[in-house]
Parts: C-alpha cells; structure tokens; sequence
C-alpha cells in the first residue's frame, strides 16, 4: 500500500501591496545609500550624478528579487532578504567596474555595511512586528473561544 505524499504547508499569497511596499522600501534604501555616501563625498547633489551612483546597485537590487522570486515572500529576511543584499553589493560593484566607477576596496566593505544594515534591517524590524501581531491575533483567538 503506498502512503500518501506528505502535506507541505502552504502560505498564503502576499498582498501585492506588500510587494509594492517592500520594493519601494528596498529602492529607497538604495538610494538613500547612494545620496549619503555622495554627500560624504562633497559630490554634487545633482540628478546626473545620482543617477550615476544608483543604476549599478539599483540593477544589483533588480537581480536579487527576481533570482529569489523576492515577492513570494518580500518580507523575509534570510530568503530573499540576504540574497538580495547580496546581489545588490556584487552586481553594483560588477557594474561600476564595467561603466569605470571606482570600485576601492574601502568603498566595497562600507557599501557591504551599509546596505547589509539597510536591506536587512528593515526586514528585520518588519517581521518582529509582523509576528507580534500574528502572536497577538492567536491570543485574541483564544481568548474568544473560552
């Protein structure tokens, strides 16, 4: 007699506007990052030179949410979140090299830093909260039922 394939627990689909948010979350840190480390650098506050700085990492953060089908579960911080950083550090660095932006070895480990703080501090925060409230939500439930 053969068992039956073992139920494998299905999650929910995310909101989409879950999706968006963490997208726009992730974008903005990004940029945010850049406009910084620009500032740090007495470089210009320009469009131009924005804009320069940010295409690399922002491709890099395009990479990391579709090579991890980020917005199945955007919130999350060990999949998609260090995955993302991840991508978003070596592909920007990729990137800059290729277009002739400076790539120092200092540069590399404080964008390392910095946007590892950024892209998974968030993630970090969101899901302490978003368990709370799931811890919240069961004890409510509970409390119903007696």
């Amino acid at each position: 007699m053969t068992q039956p394939a073992p139920l494998r627990k299905v999650r929910p689909p995310v909101p989409s506007l879950h999706v968006v948010l963490a997208l726009v979350i992730d974008i903005v840190l990004v940029l945010a990052f850049v406009i910084i480390g620009r500032g740090n650098h007495a470089e210009a506050f320009s469009l131009p030179g924005i804009l320069t700085t940010w295409w690399p990492f922002l491709l890099g953060l395009a990479v990391g949410w579709l090579a991890t089908r980020a917005w199945r579960h955007p919130f999350a911080l060990v999949l998609p979140g260090i995955p993302i950083w991840l991508f978003t550090v070596a592909v920007g660095m990729l990137f800059r090299l290729l277009s002739g932006q400076g790539v120092a070895v200092s540069f590399v480990i404080v964008a390392i830093i910095v946007l590892g703080v950024f892209l998974l501090g968030w993630r970090l925060i969101a899901g302490a909260i978003l368990r709370r409230r799931a811890r919240a939500r069961v004890g409510q439930g509970r409390g119903a039922r007696l």
